[in-house]
């Protein structure tokens, strides 16, 4: 059904286009026709409101660029060449039987693969190809594959389920027809599996929504009807993550990635209760241990009573599976919260859970960090190991599995709708193609900073004229969004929370900036001891605090699950300590003004350091004595408001998130 748009507020005669140009804000997407160009959800499944572009489509540029480019040369890059589990002798997907591999291949070659098509450069896709080649060649006569491991007699199907992600992006990106044929297979041998052997263990139990996203992925490219069916049969057999007191576990990986399975099912079903789960999921853990800054919540591994500081920590896998249930739940729903959300956590909290050349990394990072060392934390944190470290093997989770986080951040910059249109609703610089009204090719040049700056410009290029709606969407956070249109601004009605929809005929060269004024907004944490953090826009400011680093040998500090390949050069691989080398106990000045200082852009494109962010924000603040380091070596948990706080206010500096790898985002007011 056609969604209701609202507020029609500009109708205008362009004297520089062809014809007339109709500017409206609306809530969703049209879903009463097909994207004739793009693969979509087809009949019976419900309409997606946003259709991703194939893999390989979107070429980004500036920061995000940069950051897939530090990936590449760091850890994500060169694991391959380090990690154990992923070398080719004795490989379980490679060798039958192999001992090395499990879930920790897939993992490594999902973000590896994808950076590979968006970087397209050519010794990550050979290698990409490589392994590709031996799974689509290790596919056994029934249609299963992968390495033989069994929990309780049972296979265990969860690593497949990466493997069919990777697969899926693989075809998008080179249109091989052996990929339908291998899923096909694959899900006739998944309907002939018992239910009783079927999804049995912990993580393939908790995570079966991933196999049913590659089921409506395939169902939409062949129409086999028996897809249908399996659907009912994942759902069936996966955790109920529809329950709306609780969730069937607390594990911080598992919520980010179970988030989306109710909303995929209600693809399938239609039923509204499906896609109301998922947003309870979000909010039921976000009620109860997501009292923070960053979009994310506190579960070190776990979300435990009583630890809801904004010193617990989330994963780094945490971050990147988030940010992926928040693009899946953005193309089923078209809910703009989903597209902030991401933003959330892309810009405040994923960056700074990495070494700035990216060859290191943290297990687990949180909102208030004034310590970052290889010692053990437990029980402030639930694991127990040197898991706040930045390390090349932090944990063998999220050392494989991190580098999908900005390369499938990358692919969702640029979207199709239904109605033949383009949609840009994750703001970054970026060069995408895409087929548009008529079935012409456009070229969309998308030149930014966000969220650094305020600015968005969009360049068109075309060989013909061609009509087709333009999507963009103005975020909550912002009042005041104008928009210029070949040098025409248009000012009134542009909506917070919605989307600007411009209609016209459209020429080579024409030229859309997106204005969003950003300005402070403050955020109070009730359940955190009326603890407060500020905004700028869609980012998180915190602290800066000078940081001190201290490199150590990989060998001595990492966890007990780490295992290096024969020979690696493990000097080339440190880990890093980092201790504060300045205060960091300070009670905000809310009623205090801050002040804006810019800086030069970084010259490396990369803004997520406390020596190339180029925003610096004045503050005021009173040290609270009381508020130290505590006996788990942790930042202690926030004090209470009536807290002793020195007598002097001092001058303080304020940055950015997602730049400051220690930081204060939540803070103690001071009146």
């Amino acid at each position: 059904m056609l969604m209701k748009r609202t507020i029609l507020f500009l109708s205008v005669l362009c004297v520089s286009c062809a014809g007339k140009m109709d500017i409206q804000t609306v809530d969703r997407m049209p879903v009463d026709s097909y994207n004739d160009y793009y693969v979509s959800n087809r009949e019976p499944l419900q309409p997606q409101q946003f259709i991703k572009l194939p893999a390989g489509s979107i070429e980004p540029e500036g920061w995000i660029r940069k950051q897939l480019e530090l990936q590449k040369d760091g850890l994500c890059g060169h694991l391959g060449e380090i990690s154990a589990w992923l070398q080719k002798e004795n490989n379980a997907w490679l060798t039958n039987g192999g001992e090395w591999g499990w879930e920790e291949v897939p993992y490594w070659l999902r973000g590896y693969g994808n950076m590979a098509y968006a970087l397209k450069d050519e010794r990550l896709l050979k290698e990409t190809g490589y392994w590709i080649e031996a799974i689509l060649a290790g596919q056994r006569e029934d249609g299963n594959f992968g390495p033989a491991y069994l929990n309780n007699g049972k296979q265990d199907f969860w690593p497949n389920m990466i493997v069919l992600w990777i697969m899926q992006s693989y075809y998008e990106y080179t249109g091989d027809s052996r990929v339908i044929d291998f899923m096909t297979r694959y899900c006739n041998f998944l309907l002939t599996v018992k239910d009783e052997d079927f999804l049995s263990s912990y993580w393939e139990n908790s995570r079966g929504g991933d196999n049913l996203w590659s089921v409506v992925w395939l169902y939409n490219r062949t129409g086999d009807e028996s897809l249908l069916a399996l659907a009912g049969k994942i759902h069936r057999n996966t955790a109920d993550w529809t329950k709306s007191t609780q969730l069937p576990n607390w594990h911080n990986v598992n919520i980010a990635q179970g988030v989306r399975e109710p909303a995929t099912y209600y693809m399938f079903t239609k039923d509204s209760s499906m896609l109301s789960a998922s947003y309870n999921v979000q909010s039921l853990v976000r009620r109860a241990f997501g009292q923070v800054p960053g979009g994310m919540f506190g579960a070190d591994e776990n979300a435990r009573t009583g630890f809801f500081d904004p010193r617990q920590g989330t994963e780094t896998c945490g971050f990147a599976e988030q940010m992926a249930s928040d693009e899946i739940m953005l193309l089923i729903t078209g809910d703009p919260y989903w597209a902030e959300n991401c933003e959330d956590i892309a810009f405040n909290s994923f960056p700074a859970a990495f070494m700035p050349d990216y060859k290191s990394l943290r297990y687990l990072t949180c909102p208030n960090m004034v310590l970052s060392d290889s010692g053990n934390h437990h029980p402030g944190i639930d694991n127990a190991g040197p898991f706040l470290a930045m390390n090349p093997f932090s944990s063998r989770c999220c050392q494989h599995n991190h580098g999908f986080g900005w390369p499938y951040y990358a692919e969702h910059l640029i979207l199709a709708t239904p109605d033949n249109g383009v949609a840009a609703v994750l703001y970054n610089a970026c060069k995408a193609k895409i087929k548009a009204g008529d079935g012409t090719e456009i070229t969309v040049r998308e030149n930014t900073c966000y969220p650094f700056e305020e600015k968005t410009r969009f360049v068109f290029n075309m060989e013909k004229n061609v009509s087709f709606p333009l999507y963009l969407r103005i975020p909550q956070w912002c009042n005041g969004a104008s928009l210029t249109v070949n040098g025409k601004t248009y000012a009134s009605g542009l909506a917070p929370g919605k989307y600007l929809r411009i209609e016209r005929e459209w020429s080579d060269g024409d030229e859309v900036v997106l204005n969003l004024p950003m300005d402070y907004s403050s955020r109070r944490w009730q359940v955190n001891k009326n603890s407060v953090s500020i905004n700028y826009g869609p980012l998180t400011l915190s602290l800066k605090i000078e940081e001190e680093y201290k490199r150590k040998l990989s060998t001595e500090t990492a966890i007990w699950d780490s295992k290096w390949q024969s020979g690696a050069d493990v000097s080339a691989w440190p880990s890093y300590e980092i201790y504060p080398a300045g205060k960091w106990n300070y009670a905000l000045e809310t009623d205090a003004p801050f002040v804006l200082e810019r800086r030069e852009w970084p010259s490396d494109d990369n803004p997520f350091t406390l020596s190339s962010v180029p925003m610096e924000f004045k503050a005021r603040g009173r040290l609270v004595p009381g508020w130290k380091i505590d006996e788990y070596g942790l930042c202690g948990v926030l004090p209470y408001e009536d807290a002793v706080k020195s007598e002097r206010v001092d001058d303080i500096t304020l940055v950015p998130m997602g730049a400051a790898r220690l930081r204060i985002s939540a803070f103690p007011v001071s009146e």
